[in-house]
């Protein structure tokens, strides 16, 4: 049975998700050219987070994505079971904004790269960062870094990061390290 270890939960989350926040008010200032990406799946609930507070402390509407890179992963076609994507929403052009794109872990870097593959289709941005909630290093497969991190969790290869929101019917928000 798998050890399951707690990383974080309320109220520690929602002082990151504000510090995080507060770092792209920073960078950002006005965010009139600038658009948020969720990565799917569970990206989306950290990216609606980000959104929330940013509206509530800046007035200003960002534009939110979520986007699906399922098919445009490396191993896509190499697993024995096929894999099911997730719906991808953009209802925006990115063509020359700068892109916040938004996920819970950041690992191997693989999802990453497929992410900005896939973003692709949906126009040239001027700039894209990376937000991840917990950055585990080293695991990473890629050259691939967070520009925000709210935590770095120093992992092996055996264990994962497991991020459950409330939104996705967990009775509270906690992040565990499972080994």
């Amino acid at each position: 049975m798998p050890q399951k270890r707690l990383i974080l939960s309320s109220p520690l989350l929602e002082i990151m998700i504000s510090r995080l926040c507060q770092q792209l008010i920073e960078n950002h200032q006005d965010f009139s050219n600038s658009a948020v990406m969720g990565l799917q799946p569970r990206g989306i609930y950290f990216a609606e987070r980000i959104i929330a507070e940013l509206r509530q402390r800046t007035g200003q509407h960002i534009p939110l994505g979520y986007l699906d890179a399922t098919f445009y992963r490396d191993d896509f076609r190499r697993r024995e079971s096929p894999l099911v994507p997730n719906k991808t929403n953009v209802p925006f052009l990115i063509e020359g904004k700068k892109v916040i794109l938004i996920d819970d872990v950041l690992a191997s870097g693989r999802m990453v790269r497929a992410a900005l593959d896939a973003m692709t289709a949906f126009g040239r941005p001027k700039a894209v960062e990376l937000m991840v909630l917990i950055d585990r290093r080293y695991n990473r497969e890629l050259p691939i870094g967070p520009d925000y991190a709210g935590m770095k969790v120093s992992t092996v290869e055996s264990q994962r990061v497991q991020v459950e929101w409330k939104e996705q019917g967990f009775e509270a928000d906690h992040i565990w390290l499972v080994d």
